[in-house]
């Protein structure tokens, strides 16, 4: 079993950066795809990245050049690396997984806030 929780998120001003992390307390997920997903009150929730197990990695068009996503260290954690930050940024953003790039996202943490005010 997958069990992910998100953490990071903060209160920044524009410009600045933030560190997500998604960590695994369940079975290790080195070789699933990873991903983060933002959602704001009333809109649907968007895709931002994705890697998959070959290291293979996908972005949003609104992020990328901005935003890194990357495995941890060990085989249960992940990370986004958010630059440049600006207010359109602000929302929750969820880490999810899933067994292979053709699943559907199966794994979902429960979402850390970033709020970024200019």
């Amino acid at each position: 079993q997958v069990q992910l929780v998100a953490s990071g998120g903060g209160l920044v001003q524009a410009g600045a950066s933030l560190r997500l992390s998604c960590a695994n307390s369940g079975h290790p997920f080195s070789t699933y795809a990873m991903g983060w997903f933002r959602q704001v009150p009333g809109k649907d929730r968007e895709f931002v990245a994705e890697i998959i197990g070959t290291g293979r990695t996908n972005y949003a068009d609104f992020v990328r050049g901005r935003f890194t996503i990357t495995r941890g260290t060990t085989e249960s954690t992940g990370h986004l690396e958010m630059k440049k930050l600006n207010a359109e940024d602000t929302a929750v953003y969820l880490c999810a997984a899933k067994p292979t790039p053709f699943d559907a996202w199966m794994y979902w943490g429960q979402g850390t806030q970033v709020t970024v005010f200019s």
